[in-house]
């Protein structure tokens, strides 16, 4: 189907980054694409909320690949560094544990040594076989197969002496453990999945590649948030003849003789499409968008049989008048609770609200002063928590206000002091939160978890095997979670959606 344009339609469902991706591929690939979000804003978990002139950054808060972003402008003839403007971190972030101990994270291979013969002299050897490890599961894992389709058995099939050549059915903390022996080193070289909703003890090995690409790439903040970002996705959209229609939500993906026909919104208006791209979770797309059909592989029983992400409590706060206090905190801080794998236990697999937690501490007014009135800061702090599934499930609205007293306690003790009076504005996310703002299932944090029997192949794959025409970008589906992931889907899906046919309008073809 055609429209006034002479060309063919696409609908996005969702205007996170994945989604913003994807159209934009699509609109480079010649369809006239509309987005469709029922936020107010573009950017999905990325976006952001301004509360009492702070600017909260809701999701992601650092770019790790930026290649991958300036391909996406590259593939729309545009140029990204004209678009937005990457400032990048060193040190990328601080660690610090409960005895007092620290480690910074920098690109330096020389700074990195010097920080690990620090705490760890003899660990130094097995330091550098780690990184040589990661950058082996780097060209395989993230330039192989993250930027190809998976959707083909075959394709599985071909890499699995890779696989074990590698050991991917290796845990990421487990394959730390035999290269490092301190255990504040092994924290450091093994919690990254958890920026992708996996469990460090769990998650493959391959996952390891994080290491790589903080070393190869660097750790950027984009100035204006990754909300910036969104902004400049949804200008080339529009450029391209594309549309953005926020505040609305899609209720059902419409079938035709057999295929994709386009969307029915909740208000019962129905759009056309000859292509429907997915950004919702997967969860959210095979069991509410794609009710109505009868499914052969992602079944509602088979998508409650996935093991999903943890959800996440994220406390967003301004402060007034301490730009120039807490001088020794930067922008990023992890600050380590007294537990590592009985506390990861807690959260995703006994499902309980653990008394203690490990933080992570955004400060982006150290970088960004468009984030907070001048003189003041704003903060984001996360913990990681049980998603909404587990059959001892959190009851939030009891639990809200004692997790974060809990958590601010630990801020001034640790990290903060006089932090309590210096308070001006509050904005709380629990898992609830997720499942309501986000239509995430069971309010997990990153959609469906990245073990190895739950990934590339495994995974929901980014075109559909359960309708003709439907395609599935985001966290939920290949290669992942995380801002490289996501981006990523939309180039996996951009090498499977059809050019648009080359469309005369009627008028000149007539001539």
């Amino acid at each position: 189907m055609l429209d006034s344009t002479g060309l063919p339609r696409a609908i996005v469902i969702g205007a996170g980054l994945g989604g913003l991706a994807s159209a934009m591929r699509l609109g480079a690939k010649g369809y006239q694409v509309t987005v469709i979000d029922k936020l107010d804003r573009p950017g999905g978990r990325g976006s952001s909320i301004t509360q009492g002139g702070h600017r909260f950054d809701l999701g992601p808060t650092i770019i790790t690949v930026p290649q991958g972003l300036r391909d996406l402008w590259a593939a729309c003839g545009r140029d990204f560094d004209r678009d937005v403007t990457l400032k990048p971190m060193e040190p990328f972030y601080e660690i610090r544990w409960p005895d007092g101990s620290t480690f910074t994270m920098r690109q330096g291979e020389a700074e990195m040594e010097a920080e690990v013969a620090r705490i760890a002299p003899d660990d130094l050897p097995g330091f550098r076989k780690f990184l040589s490890d990661a950058e082996d599961r780097y060209w395989f894992g993230y330039e192989n197969l993250g930027r190809r389709p998976m959707n083909e058995l075959w394709e599985l099939i071909k890499v699995l002496p890779r696989f074990a050549w590698l050991r991917a059915d290796r845990s990421v903390y487990a394959h730390a453990a035999r290269r490092v022996r301190d255990p504040r080193l092994r924290f450091a070289l093994s919690f990254h999945p958890l920026f992708i909703g996996g469990d460090p003890f769990r998650v493959t090995s391959m996952y390891i590649l994080v290491s790589h690409l903080e070393k190869a790439f660097g750790v950027h903040y984009a100035m204006g948030g990754v909300q910036a970002i969104a902004d400049a996705m949804a200008r080339v959209i529009r450029d391209q003849g594309g549309v953005l229609r926020l505040n609305t939500e899609v209720d059902e993906i419409v079938i035709e003789n057999g295929r994709v026909g386009g969307v029915r919104l909740v208000d019962g208006a129905q759009l056309q499409a000859d292509v429907v791209v997915s950004n919702a979770d997967a969860g959210h797309t095979y069991t509410r968008l794609l009710r109505q059909r009868t499914r052969r592989r992602w079944t509602d029983a088979k998508m409650k049989r996935q093991r999903w992400s943890m959800g996440l409590f994220v406390w967003y706060f301004g402060t007034r008048g301490t730009q120039h206090m807490w001088r020794d905190v930067g922008h990023h801080t992890i600050v380590v609770g007294p537990r590592y794998r009985e506390h990861i236990k807690d959260i995703f697999i006994r499902g309980h609200l653990a008394e203690d937690m490990s933080l992570y501490v955004h400060r982006p007014s150290v970088t960004d002063p468009s984030v907070a009135p001048d003189g003041d800061d704003t903060f984001y702090v996360l913990s990681p928590v049980p998603h909404l599934g587990h059959d001892n499930g959190v009851d939030w609205a009891a639990e809200q206000e004692p997790y974060r007293a809990k958590m601010l306690a630990m801020l001034e003790e640790r990290l903060l002091p006089g932090l309590t009076e210096r308070i001006t504005e509050s904005l709380i996310f629990t898992p609830e939160t997720f499942r309501d703002r986000y239509l995430s299932p069971l309010g997990a944090g990153f959609s469906i978890e990245p073990r190895i029997l739950q990934s590339a192949w495994f995974r929901p794959h980014n075109v559909s095997e359960e309708l003709p025409g439907l395609y599935l970008a985001g966290a939920g589906t290949h290669p992942g979670a995380g801002v490289p992931g996501v981006i990523g889907t939309a180039e996996v899906l951009g090498q499977l959606v059809p050019d648009a046919p080359s469309v005369m309008p009627v008028r000149i073809a007539a001539e």
